[in-house]
């Protein structure tokens, strides 16, 4: 015997069925089985009623601002003599004396190199004999000029042949000169390229000395940055080779040529006396820093680019993220300067780029903090 009684359930019917005698075991699981599909139809979630809701967009902001700052720019350069000339024979002939070689220091005025002269010796008494009996027939003619009994053409002639024979004196005493070649300062001999007992060719190079009382390097500057330094500005330089320790240079010259596929220019800076160690040929980096300016900055995180312009999003008083175009400048550590589009103030957007569009409702959010 048993007792059925039916209750009703929100979406479904459930039997409940109260044992009152013992049921073989076949029945029993069939009955549980059924208990176990109905509850499962009651379980089901039930639709919310408000609908689906719309989810924040997020961005970290940061506000755009004005100050007063400087540039400070380190580049790499290579340190070279001030001065270096390449010593280069004027005539040619034996070489008699070549007493330097590399290392050596040389002053103004000493014997570089000496060739033989003996050639151009001869030829030069020969030219001054020649000048001689020139003055001497040209003074002969002047007297018989004055009693007519010389031809004003041939005293012309005389004289004209006195002019030639002392062109030709001077000639040969300048490549008499040139034969000895002298030191055109103090310096020390970096390169040397023959051996006494060799023969010079015209124009051939010999030796090199360079001046090394002050060492200079040359640097490729920003057309951004140029504008901000002057001559005479002081810049700090560091020699790999002689560790952390800063020198000071200054900026002697500033080349008036940019060039036009990198829009950057040429400046020289010069460190004078030089430190103990520096030598030509080696590594060097130097701090430029540029006067100070105001500029407008924001985070260079907020910028960004496409293939027609640079542009930010601004937050407008409806916190809604607007496009701006704007025209960038420097960069300054982790900011950029903006030199249009922008008013001080404006919160730009920082982060939370993915999804955003023009008119796009944002919820700004603080950074946390590290």
């Amino acid at each position: 015997m048993y007792n059925a009684k039916q209750h009703s359930h929100p979406g479904s019917q459930v039997i409940m069925a109260t044992a009152a005698v013992r049921f073989p075991s076949s029945w029993f699981s069939l009955c549980l089985l059924a208990a176990v599909v109905v509850l499962g139809g009651c379980g089901q979630p039930e639709e919310p009623t408000g609908g689906k809701r719309d989810t924040e967009h997020l961005v970290e902001t940061a506000p755009v601002i004005s100050d007063t700052l400087s540039v400070v720019r380190t580049r790499a350069g290579t340190l070279s003599a001030r001065r270096e000339v390449r010593i280069h024979a004027q005539e040619e002939g034996r070489i008699t004396a070549l007493p330097f070689y590399e290392g050596d220091a040389v002053k103004a005025g000493d014997i570089l190199v000496q060739l033989d002269d003996t050639l151009l010796r001869v030829q030069l008494e020969r030219a001054a004999a020649t000048r001689k009996q020139a003055a001497e027939d040209v003074n002969r003619l002047k007297e018989l000029r004055g009693s007519k009994l010389v031809s004003e053409n041939e005293y012309t002639r005389a004289v004209t042949a006195l002019e030639v024979a002392e062109a030709d004196e001077r000639l040969l005493q300048t490549r008499l000169g040139y034969a000895t070649i002298k030191a055109p300062f103090d310096g020390v001999v970096t390169a040397r390229f023959s051996d006494q007992g060799n023969i010079l060719e015209r124009h051939q190079h010999v030796l090199t000395i360079a001046d090394p009382s002050s060492l200079v390097t040359k640097l490729p500057v920003s057309e951004l940055i140029l504008p901000g330094l002057a001559l005479g500005d002081v810049a700090q330089v560091r020699i790999d080779a002689l560790g952390d320790h800063v020198f000071e240079g200054r900026i002697q010259r500033i080349y008036p040529n940019l060039d036009p596929l990198t829009r950057r220019g040429t400046i020289e800076v010069v460190i004078d006396p030089v430190p103990a160690g520096a030598a030509p040929g080696q590594l060097c980096r130097v701090e430029l820093s540029t006067h100070a300016a105001r500029r407008q900055v924001i985070p260079y995180a907020a910028l960004r680019r496409d293939a027609t312009s640079e542009y930010v999003f601004v937050l407008d008083a409806e916190s809604r993220a607007q496009r701006v175009d704007v025209e960038s400048g420097l960069r300054l550590a982790d900011n950029v300067e903006v030199r249009q589009g922008l008013q001080d103030g404006q919160q730009v957007v920082t982060r939370g780029f993915l999804g955003l569009t023009p008119g796009k409702a944002v919820k700004p959010v603080s950074h946390p903090a590290n």
